[in-house]
């Protein structure tokens, strides 16, 4: 059985957008896992400074990262596409263990397969330290701040 995960590209900038969302909800399950059906078997990424290839890798990486940065919340924005890449921004907030609370900043660039899995994910992040009174998310996105319009804040 041949793996699908629509929308396909080329993408519009309807289906963009949806594919942008359907990331976002996902990585806000925190389920390794799920998270990692999206991609390819043989998915590339490069995270931060941290590079590596295939489904097995990505679950073994991602469960680290949800050990470590907890009570995670995503907000992810379309940036631009054409064809089957895409750029994407993001912010994300988490504490570690000891209560230190962070947001993340970062960009991202996909590349898809034609069954509309991610083959290629490229990402650079900087954290920056905040107060617990200073978080923006605090789960996932309601469905009045989806879509066209609910950009995230530079800052």
């Amino acid at each position: 059985m041949t793996e699908a995960r629509p929308p396909f590209p080329p993408f519009d900038p309807d289906t963009a957008l949806a594919k942008v969302q359907a990331a976002e909800d996902a990585w806000n399950t925190r389920d390794p896992q799920q998270v990692a059906l999206a991609y390819t078997e043989d998915s590339v990424w490069r995270n931060r400074d941290v590079f590596l290839a295939g489904r097995e890798k990505i679950v073994e990486f991602l469960t680290a990262k949800w050990d470590r940065e907890l009570d995670y919340v995503l907000r992810k924005s379309l940036w631009g596409f054409r064809g089957n890449r895409m750029a994407v921004r993001f912010q994300y907030e988490w504490h570690t263990a000891e209560g230190r609370w962070f947001r993340s900043y970062g960009n991202e660039l996909w590349e898809f397969a034609d069954n509309g899995l991610m083959r290629r994910r490229e990402a650079g992040i900087n954290d920056v330290a905040i107060a617990e009174s200073d978080r923006r998310y605090f789960g996932p996105r309601p469905e009045n701040e989806r879509g066209p319009g609910h950009d995230i804040p530079l800052d």
